[in-house]
């Protein structure tokens, strides 16, 4: 078990991100550089060595701003160890717990996961263990918002050049949060169904995932049934429950790329004839459309069923169910709460 203070290849160990029975994670500084800050991962079984070489492998020349870079790699030291790009911040786990994000951060947020991946994808790199643990929010994100660029990055490639998964072979990515069979489990909510057979994966086996995770973002459950978004949450455009079906869905159903999957979310609808003006909505004798995609949208929209971007400055809620009434309701259409002296929040 790795301390405060120890040496660990180049760098001094400071305090423990995360642990659990197979590995930790500790953010460290530069033995001689102090000012340089990295995150280092160490296996504490050396059954699970072959996850620390999985990784540093996978990510050995992914230079993107939504994927955790690596800095340093050497499985074969005393303590064997992956040094990488540390992110002051959160995992996205207790965002989604937390029900803190609204439509348009989840979109943010998963265009961001998204193009991560498509860059590994190009580079033959199947994630196959996407979760909210395993997505990390820069802190920047809370002020400059989570469609800043580099505020989402995709960590934890230990499984990468894994040519199958099994719940054994995520023991050591599971552990880094909280030891045991009951965490194993959660991980399976995240894999494809082929993944979970077995069977070599491609590509699609991450955007099964990112379809798991974007429907907790919406909503704050995993996928249950035949459940859409929209269903736990009716503030949830149709475009993404169409985003979800196509992610959440069998093989050959499923999004061939990343980059399907990004357009999916935000449609900009068929481009427009030469000269001809954009599609609006009106308010009165004013025009009103989205400012994002440009489409039509209804005077009392609080979201933009297109593209899902907020449009208003303070959004409407109820506060007994957490739906979102039109401007002019007195009373909750969903579960009757009065709504009269309902502020705006």
């Amino acid at each position: 078990m790795a301390t405060s203070n120890q040496r660990v290849g180049e760098y001094v160990l400071q305090e423990r991100i995360s642990g659990g029975t197979f590995g930790e994670v500790w953010k460290a500084q530069h033995h001689v550089w102090t000012d340089q800050i990295v995150a280092v991962k160490i296996p504490t079984d050396p059954r699970f060595l072959r996850n620390l070489q999985h990784e540093g492998a996978a990510i050995h020349g992914l230079q993107h701003p939504n994927i955790v870079r690596a800095i340093g790699f050497d499985p074969y030291a005393e303590v064997p160890y992956l040094a990488m790009e540390f992110v002051p911040g959160t995992s996205l786990r207790p965002l989604i717990q937390n029900r803190a994000l609204t439509i348009p951060d989840a979109v943010a947020v998963m265009r961001q996961v998204l193009a991560g991946l498509n860059h590994a994808h190009h580079a033959n790199v199947v994630h196959r263990d996407v979760k909210p643990e395993n997505i990390l929010i820069h802190e920047r994100a809370f002020r400059d918002g989570f469609a800043a660029e580099g505020v989402v990055k995709v960590t934890d490639f230990g499984l990468g050049k894994a040519s199958t998964t099994t719940a054994g072979s995520i023991a050591l990515s599971q552990s880094m949060d909280s030891p045991g069979a009951r965490e194993i489990a959660g991980t399976l909510d995240y894999m494809a169904p082929e993944q979970r057979s077995g069977a070599n994966v491609d590509p699609r086996a991450d955007l099964y995932a990112c379809g798991v995770v974007l429907y907790e973002m919406l909503t704050g459950e995993r996928p249950a049934g035949t459940d859409l978004p929209s269903d736990l949450n009716p503030a949830t455009p149709r475009s993404l429950d169409e985003a979800f079906k196509r992610s959440y869905a069998r093989l050959d159903k499923r999004y061939a790329s990343a980059e399907e999957f990004i357009k999916a979310l935000t449609p900009a609808g068929p481009p427009p004839l030469p000269g001809a003006k954009p599609t609006v909505g009106r308010i009165g004798n004013s025009i009103r459309q989205c400012p994002q995609c440009r489409q039509s949208i209804d005077p009392g929209d609080q979201f933009c069923m297109h593209c899902g971007i907020q449009l208003v400055e303070h959004i409407r809620r109820c506060p007994q169910c957490g739906a979102y009434p039109d401007g002019t309701d007195q009373y909750c259409i969903f579960c009757g709460q009065a709504l009269a002296e309902l502020s705006r929040a």
